[in-house]
């Protein structure tokens, strides 16, 4: 689906892929294992961002993957790259590795949410923005009366 809509694209299309090398410390013949697995876990999440989808009110944001399934350490476990930390300094892969998870767990949850975004009203980041201003700026009014009576 990406290239064909990168090819549909009137302008410049960007697609990144992953592609793990001999440098990560995996075992090339089975880079497709790799590459499902860095999905699974979150480290590559799959999305589109189809700026036509606009013309047609549609959300311009498409997350293709599903919430990680595979401990991200798993992912960490199967390149040297990672791995090799786990033999030099455990504690520190521990720590590192509980990171790592907190926030791909977190970025997973924005892309959601910005994917679920209803763009049908043509609604936009600055018009979300503004109606958000004026709901903290009368909800501050309302206080400060309040606060005067």
């Amino acid at each position: 689906k990406a290239f064909l809509e990168a090819e549909a694209h009137p302008g410049p299309s960007l697609i990144i892929a992953f592609s793990p090398c001999i440098a990560h410390g995996v075992d090339l013949s089975n880079n497709h294992h790799q590459q499902d697995l860095a999905v699974k876990s979150g480290h590559w999440p799959l999305f589109r961002f189809n700026p036509a989808r606009l013309a047609n009110g549609q959300n311009p944001l498409q997350l293709d993957s599903k919430a990680p399934s595979v401990p991200y350490r798993q992912y960490m476990e199967s390149e040297t790259r990672f791995s090799m930390l786990w033999h030099s300094h455990p504690d520190d892969a521990e720590a590192f590795a509980a990171q790592a998870q907190q926030e791909i767990d977190t970025r997973f949850e924005h892309y959601r949410q910005l994917a679920a975004l209803d763009w049908s009203e043509g609604e936009t980041l600055s018009a979300a923005k503004a109606q958000r201003r004026k709901q903290v700026d009368s909800s501050a009014a309302s206080a400060t009366s309040k606060e005067g009576e």
